[in-house]
Parts: structure tokens; sequence; C-alpha cells
């Protein structure tokens, strides 16, 4: 049997084998596709359709944080808004009310630098209102484009009607959240350290500063003592370090830890210096000079000892602090209360002037004279000669450490004491960490991350001296200065901005926007004039629980899930939070999931300078959206993530093989409706196989997305696709799909399974690629509702399955054709159905065999025999009798319907059935 055996006359039967018929595309065309299909879905209005059929279900409430609209968006941008898609699509499948509606952040200082830097307008010269409106204006114009770019990706919500943080309404909702905690004590104005960019000429909040290595110079400074307190002699002299020299006008104390071991340690000069014993080598070394102990002191020893200042005629105490350490330095710490967060802890502790001589600039003030003009970073080098002039410059070297810069302007930042408004976290530091610990994060390690930086966390600087964003709603009185800042009062004023918007703020005189017969409590004053500074933009989005969720009816709080970049645990979670804890006593979430940074293939980062920034636009040009989206399925995107041309041609790899996958089933579907479906009873064994290995698939995908794993939802459907179905159960259907009589129960079973799988794979991979999905959906036949996307999770039957003997079975096809690969490499087998295999089977594993006909289907071979013996064998022979020229197999029975001399007995009723069928007129 090594040729097969020609049909005697030239006979063919082509035309009657059940071949596959679809107008289903091999080739996807995606990105000619797509926008077809996504203008589809906008003119069916189907996320209306989707939020009508799901009326009444349980709610479930994605947030959507709000990007900045100031920009096309990136493939980072792409990797959240995909990822927020699918959990909608796929909490919507499980049948939840699930409706997603997108928001923007639309105030704030990058829009106002865009102004300034691309159209060439200062507000200075236009005028605050006009200016204002040069960035609404902007701001909308980004909203729509990278609305735009948030549909080509395939996301589906509610893009009639956003939420935009420059709608009155919410402007409005927002005052009345600060009005609450104004009342509750939360908000008040001080003057303190805070970020302040002298570019931006603004302060900033921590999660608006980046950390980056810069040069800086490093000065060890020789502090002498004024008066010894009886501990230290007055030719003594403490050592301080410090990495920024312009600071030092300011100083107003040098810090020691209450516990460290300080030295007096003598020069061969007979100099005296204190430092902390463990960084005596540190300063012997960088100073070139040996040192030898003579006393030691505990830190709280030196307390109360008085200073003189270096180069000013000023008297600074030695005081006490916790946060100073012996890691760097000399253990002794220069304090300048309005230069540092700890130096102005300790400045308050010890009511120490709080003292900051540089102005919105980064100039020093006529205060610091002689630097007086000096932006503060020039000044370095003015402080150092004065010091080098007076002998208190003990040594200088450059070091590189991470310092901050301002994330919009690039530019260094400096810590500067000024007035500004501030949230006090202290106040409700414990309900926040309480309500902490009562939200699910995903990754686990997001609730320490969380805990820790508010339990640090004690003002919130909510004020910006900008003019694009929400006013802080308070007066000053201009006979006797008070502050005028009342709930009432801001809740007038909001009743104001809902109607009017913010705008009213900036036009209108104080007088106007009071109620009627407003007086300052304090001097019973009637004039007023408002406050310039406006709020920070983190707390515009720290306000959406309550300006979104809060006001749309379809939505609600707290919401279901918060999913944003890790980078946000100190942004929208952390704002978020502090807002709704204020106000509500409550977190805003009930879970929280993050996802790392989109990286080159290399594993660097995407930077312009590098040309290695993805545009999701052009992978969507090239790719397609879907591609772009099982890219993001594929990744474990809870750490950081890799993208490039490489990892997104193995994406689409895949792609093809679930396209492939479902052709094949809709090609084999043309004859089939539901109404033709065969009881999974009535089936063979093997298909009632592949209906439990299919319920089990979709139990298991189901577990995964509900964990938000997709993917190892991808890595389950990819592998179902290809090792189970095409190169498994695919590759032994093709006989019976083919060559069986059409409408015999054996054909119908298998199309019944080919249904359920097809219908069960397509709902299961709509929240992935839709568009795909879509278009399978529109050739399936008799379709239950007109979008898959309307469609429900699959609902399958499990018909019970031994377990134990499909693991015997799949180790017996195994060896099967492991043996029949080996009689091939001998010459004689060439297709396996011109085989037939032979098993000897024991007692204990005969109990697993099949019929043998259906062995025969398993093994796509032409004959098995099963034979009783002692131990299990298997060989590999020739099939014995003819090939049936029409389903290939080799029978004894081929030949044996006279009328057909080349068909085997199923061949010859299927021939005939084909002939009945055209012979009435029947399209076959």
């Amino acid at each position: 049997m090594g040729k097969e055996e020609k049909p005697a006359g030239g006979k063919t039967y082509d035309a009657t084998l059940c071949l596959p018929k679809t107008r289903f595309p091999m080739r996807a065309g995606l990105a000619r596709q797509e926008p077809i299909r996504q203008k589809e879905w906008a003119e069916a209005h189907l996320y209306e359709q989707i939020r009508q059929a799901r009326q009444g279900a349980p709610k479930f409430i994605l947030h959507d944080g709000p990007p900045y609209a100031d920009g096309y968006i990136h493939v980072g941008t792409a990797l959240n808004k995909i990822l927020k898609d699918m959990i909608v699509r796929y909490k919507t499948l499980r049948g939840f009310d699930a409706p997603y509606v997108p928001g923007w952040d639309t105030h704030g200082l990058p829009i106002e630098h865009q102004i300034e830097k691309t159209e060439g307008i200062a507000k200075e010269s236009l005028g605050v209102v006009a200016f204002r409106e040069h960035c609404r204006t902007y701001a909308l114009r980004w909203v729509e484009r990278q609305k735009e770019q948030f549909q080509q990706l395939g996301v589906l919500g509610d893009w009639e009607h956003p939420y935009l943080t420059l709608t009155p309404p919410f402007e409005a909702a927002q005052l009345r959240l600060f009005g609450t905690m104004l009342a509750d004590g939360y908000i008040y104005k001080g003057r303190k350290p805070v970020f302040w960019c002298p570019s931006c000429k603004t302060a900033e909040a921590e999660a608006e500063i980046e950390y980056k290595e810069d040069p800086s110079l490093s000065i060890y400074v020789g502090f002498p003592v004024a008066d010894g307190k009886g501990v230290l002699s007055a030719a003594t002299v403490v050592v301080i370090w410090t990495t920024t020299p312009w600071t030092l006008p300011a100083n107003q104390a040098v810090a020691a830890h209450p516990d460290l071991v300080y030295v007096l340690a003598e020069t061969p000069a007979g100099n005296r210096w204190l430092v902390a014993e463990s960084r005596l080598a540190q300063l012997s070394e960088v100073t070139g000079t040996p040192l030898q102990v003579k006393e030691r002191f505990q830190g709280r020893q030196l307390e109360g000892i008085l200073l003189q200042h270096p180069f000013y005629d000023r008297r600074v105490p030695l005081v006490l602090g916790e946060h100073v350490t012996a890691e760097q330095g000399t253990g002794l710490v220069h304090t300048a209360p309005g230069h540092g967060e700890d130096d102005y802890r300790v400045g308050i502790a010890y009511r120490l002037p709080i003292e900051a001589p540089i102005d919105e600039e980064g100039r020093f003030t006529a205060e610091a004279a002689p630097f007086a003009g000096q932006y503060y970073t020039d000044a370095n080098q003015s402080v150092i000669a004065l010091l080098q002039a007076r002998g208190a410059l003990l040594a200088q070297e450059t070091i590189t450490h991470s310092y901050p810069h301002c994330w919009r302007c690039k530019g260094p930042v400096l810590f500067r004491a000024t007035e500004q408004w501030f949230a006090s976290v202290e106040g409700f530091r414990e309900k926040a960490l309480n309500a902490i610990g009562e939200v699910i994060w995903r990754p686990a390690w997001g609730e320490v991350r969380m805990h820790n930086m508010v339990a640090e966390r004690q003002d919130w600087c909510i004020s910006r001296q900008r003019v694009w964003g929400v006013p802080i709603p308070v007066f000053y009185c201009n006979d006797c200065g008070a502050i005028l800042a009342e709930k009432e009062i801001v809740d007038h004023i909001a009743a104001l901005v809902e109607t009017s918007g913010t705008e009213i703020w900036f036009t209108q005189p104080a007088e106007a926007l009071l109620p009627p017969q407003t007086a300052c409590p304090h001097c019973g004053g009637a004039s007023f004039r408002k406050e310039s500074d406006i709020m920070d933009v983190w707390f515009d989005s720290g306000s959406t629980h309550a300006g979104v969720l809060a006001q749309r009816p379809e939505l609600g709080r707290p919401a279901d899930l918060y999913l944003e970049g890790s980078d946000q645990y100190r942004g929208w979670f952390q704002s978020s939070l502090l807002t709704a804890v204020a106000t509500t006593g409550k977190a805003p979430y009930r879970q929280v999931l993050t996802h790392g940074w989109v990286l080159d293939g290399e594993g660097h980062q995407m930077h312009k300078s590098l040309g290695n920034v993805v545009d999701p636009g052009e992978v969507i040009r090239k790719y397609g959206a879907d591609i772009l989206r099982l890219w993001v399925a594929s990744s474990d995107y809870t750490a950081d993530v890799r993208i490039s041309d490489t990892l997104l041609t193995q994406v689409s790899e895949v792609y093809r093989k679930f396209r492939n996958t479902l052709r094949f089933a809709l090609g084999n579907l043309y004859d089939f409706t539901p109404d033709l479906a065969v009881d999974p009873a009535q089936m063979r064994a093997v298909d009632r196989y592949a209906l439990h290995t299919l319920a089990q698939l979709v139990e298991e995908v189901g577990e995964a997305y509900e964990a938000y794993a997709f993917d190892t939802a991808y890595r389950l459907l990819n592998q179902f696709s290809t090792s189970f179905l095409s190169a498994f159960y695919y590759d032994l259907l093709k006989d019976r799909l083919y060559c069986d009589e059409p409408g015999s129960l054996g054909r119908r079973a298998a199309q019944t399974v080919l249904y359920l799988t097809a219908d069960a794979l397509t709902r299961l991979l709509t929240p992935l690629i839709p568009h795909t999905m879509e278009e399978v959906w529109s050739y399936f036949p008799a379709r239950q509702t007109p979008f898959a996307q309307l469609a429900s999770w699959p609902q399958l039957p499990d018909p019970i399955v031994d377990a134990a003997q499909w693991k015997q079975l799949m180790q017996w096809r195994d060896e099967v054709l492991g043996a029949l690969e080996r009689e091939r490499q001998k010459g004689w087998l060439g297709n396996s159905l011109q085989a037939k295999v032979c098993l000897t089977l024991p007692p204990q594993e005969r109990r697993y065999a099949l019929g043998e006909e259906e062995l025969a289907e398993l093994f796509i071979v032409s004959q098995v025999e099963c034979r009783d013996g002692d131990v299990w064998e298997l060989s590999v022979v020739p099939a014995q009798g003819r090939q049936c020229q029409r389903c290939r197999r080799v029978l004894d029975e081929v030949g044996s319907v006279a009328e057909e001399p080349d068909l085997c007995r199923r061949c010859v009723e299927a021939v005939a059935a084909y002939d009945a069928s055209v012979a009435m007129g029947n399209d076959a």
C-alpha cells in the first residue's frame, strides 16, 4: 500500500464532498476594516443598546482616570485604555451593567505652558479672562483629538457625554467638596516650604515632581560655638555638610540626632571640630586633615548650644531632630526651615524663623544680602567665596545625586516657604489608613505602598499661582486683612459657578460673588478682594468621585475599580482617596489595579531624543487595532512591558491562528443551524471530550478575566486553538465533516461541537479583539444578537467525561503518532490512512478503550484492531483491503457495492444522497 490506488475509469467524487464554504475572508485587512466596523457601532448606537440590554442588572463601575488634554496619546495611554475596555467588555459579557464614561483633565499648568510656549501668548499682556479662553479652546481641541484616537483603539464608551473637569457642573461639585473639607477644619492657609518651580512660578505637588541625577556642589562648613552651655568650649567648630550652599543665608539652626555619638576631634593645628563619630574618617579624608578624638557626647547633650552663623551676625541654636542620619555628611544638619520639609518641622518645634529670602523667579531678595538679585543656583559660588573669605569653608567637592525637577518644564525646583493653601492630611490620616486596608489592591504590594505614602504625609499644598483652573473660593477683608472662608459662602459661589462656570470668578468683583449683606466677622468691613490662587489640578482630578461618580445617574460611589499606571499612587489614586475620606469617610474605590510602563523592545524607556517612541496610530495603520489589543492581552502588564515590531509580528501570528481556527468552524457550518444540534448523549466520545474541554476553557478563561489576568486568558485561548483544535480535534473531524452524508448523525454532532466552539470562542475573544469577533459574528448561522457585544457569557453543556480514560487515550494517541512517524521513515507509509494500528491491551487498560471505529478516527488511521493480552503493545501494519477513492480510507468493504466499486459503504450512501439532491434541483 505504498501508493494510493486510482479510481476505475478516472471517476472523481470531489463534488460530492461536503467541503468548507464561507465568505469569511482569510486575510483580515484590519487597518481597512476596523474604521468601517467602528462606524457601524456608532451608527447603531451600540453603546446605548448595551446599556439598554443590561438595564436593571447588577452594576460594575470602572471609573476612568482622566488623561491630560494636551497632546497626542502614546502607547502607554493606549495600554491603559485598552485594559479598561477589556474589563468593561468582560463584565458586560458576565451580565453586569458596566457603563464606561471617559473623562479628561482639562485645567492646570501644562495647558498654560503650551499656550505660552507654542502660541506665544502671555497672560500678562492678554489678560486673565482672554488667556483662560485660549486655554479652554486648546483643551477642548485636544479632547476631540484624543477622543478620536481612543475610539480607533476599539474602546467603547459614552463618547458623546464624557466628563470634563472644566464643565460648570463638575467645577461646582469640586467647590462644594472644598467647602466640606473647609467646614471640617481640613483646609487652612499657612507659610511652609513647598516645591517651587521658578520657571513656571508656581508651587507644585509631589506628584508633579520628577527626580533626576544631577551634579551638585558638596561643602563642609564650620559653625563656631558662641555659647557652649558648659558642654563645648568657644574654640570648637561644629561641622555641617550640605549640597545646597545657596540655602545657607536662610540657616536658623544646626540639627543633631539625640541618639548619635558625636566626638570632639582635634586637628594638628589645634582646631577642634565636632562631628558624628561614624563620619570622622570621612571628614578626615575629604579635608586631608588627621583628626584625634578628645571627647565623646550623646547628641541630646548638645541641645541648646548656640553657634555663630558663618557669615551673618546671627546666633543659631543646636537642636535635635529624628530626621538626622549619619549615612552621609557629618551627622550634623544645616537647618533652614524655609527650605525643607524636615527643617520646617524642626523649625516649628523650636519656634525658629521660617525664612526663604528668594522670590517667585528664584532670585535672592534684599534680606539675603550680599546675594540680592542673584539666581539661587548661580549664588552657590558667591556663597562659597564668602565662606572661604571668612575661613568657614573646610572642604568642597562635586557629587551626583537625585534632585527634584518640574515634570512640565523639566527644570530643577526648590523648597521655598510661601503662603499657600493646604489640606491637612494629618487631620484625617487614620481614617485614610483604615480605608486603604478595606480596598483590594492589585498587585497586593500596592496597599503597602499607599499606606506608607499616606502615613508619612503631613499636608497637601492645594494652591497654585496660575489662572487656568478652579479658583480657591475665599476672600480677604480690605480693611483688616482677615480671611473670609466659610462653607456657606463656598456653596453660594458653587451655585453661581454651576450656572455660569468659573469664568464668573474672574469677570465679576468680589461683592457680586458674595451673598448679600456679607460683612467681615472681625471688623465689620464690607469691602473684599478675591483669592488669586487656583486649586492644584490633582485636587481637580481627585474630586471626580464627587463630580462624576456621585453625579451621573448611571454611575455610583464607590467605584468598583480604578485602573491606572503605578505612578498614580502618589497622583490620582492618592488625591482621590484623600478627598473622599475627608468628605465621606470612605475610599472612592473598592479595588485598585495598576500597570507598569511601556518600554521599547530592548527594555529602554521611550524618549523622543532616542527615536524609540512607538505611536499607537502607526501600529494601527500597519497592523490594526486588534493586533495592538492582542499585544496588551499577551503582556504581563503588572510589570513594565515591551513593544516592538518583533513582538507585534509574533502577536500577529497568534491572531492569524485565532482567525483561521474560527474560519474553519464557519466554513463547516454552511448547512447548519442550531435547531439541527445533536444532544451530547448521542455524540461520539471524542465529541463529548471536545465539549468537556471547551467547558473547562470557558471556566478557566473566566477565572483569568475575573483576576484581570489577560495574559493568562490569552495563553489559554491560544493553546486551545492551536494544540487542541487545530492539532487534534479539527484534524480528526475532517473525515467526518467532508465525507459523511450531510445530514448524518456523526456529521451533525461534529457541527454541533463546531458551532458551540465557535460561538464560545467568539464571546471569549470579544473583550480582546472586538473588531474581528464582530466580523466573525456577522457570518454566524442564526446569531442570537445583532452584535457579539450584546451577547452574554457562554453557557455550555458539559458532558460527563472520564478524565482518567481520556488521559490514557491521549497517551495512546501520542504513542500511535510516534509509531506512524517511524513507519514513514521506513518508506512504506505515506498518508496515515494507509495504516492499521494493532493494540494489545491488558485488562487494567482495556476499560479505557473506545470502539475500534472511534479509535481509528482518534488516531486518523483506516483500521484499529484491539486484542487482549497481558502487556500493552502497539504495532503499525498496512491496512487490509482497498482504498476508497472518496474518503481515502483503506477498508475490506471497498467494492462491496457493485454500482460503486471504488467506494466504501459510507461513501456509497453519501454519493447516493448527493445524486438525489442534485436530481431534486437542490444546491448540494
